[in-house]
């Protein structure tokens, strides 16, 4: 049974990766040449961008070696999470782990193609602006979502 859980989790990952990297290679091809930008709806458009940095730009570098140390750095950690997956036995924390590894695996191979991670969701309000992102930064908050509610976790006791 554990193994049966184990697959399930790699395929999991296998989903993500797949998906996210899909998705950014056909959003490359529609929107490389003009126009850039694709409106959905009042809130929404489909815009390509490039963030040579971590989440919201940070560490943003021309330099060459960067998306060689984010990549590592994402793998890292991804590695971290699965041996964490591997090791437990609850359904929301696995499902969550699963989530989180493909989507850092997902950014960082497409670093490694591209030099960067490729960004194209990009919802705005108004003069409010919520920079882009893709579907690998989607299932990382949503593992995060997982991992933080899973049922598992004992509420801490009342003090007297």
């Amino acid at each position: 049974m554990r193994l049966m859980r184990h697959h399930a989790a790699a395929i999991g990952i296998a989903v993500v990766v797949a998906l996210d990297l899909t998705t950014k290679r056909v959003i490359e091809g529609v929107l490389s040449s003009a126009p850039h930008s694709i409106p959905v709806t009042p809130f929404f458009n489909l815009t390509l961008r490039y963030n040579r940095g971590i989440s919201f730009s940070l560490f943003a570098s021309d330099n060459p070696y960067m998306p060689f140390i984010l990549a590592s750095v994402s793998l890292l950690v991804a590695t971290a999470f699965t041996i964490w997956l591997l090791r437990t036995d609850n359904g929301y924390a696995k499902l969550g782990l699963s989530l989180i590894v493909g989507g850092a695996v997902g950014n960082a191979l497409d670093r490694l193609d591209d030099g960067a991670v490729t960004d194209f969701l990009y919802f705005y309000a108004g003069a409010y602006r919520w920079p882009a992102f893709n579907l690998a930064d989607i299932a990382i908050a949503c593992g995060l979502v997982f991992l933080l509610a899973e049922p598992g976790r004992r509420p801490r006791e009342k003090r007297s």
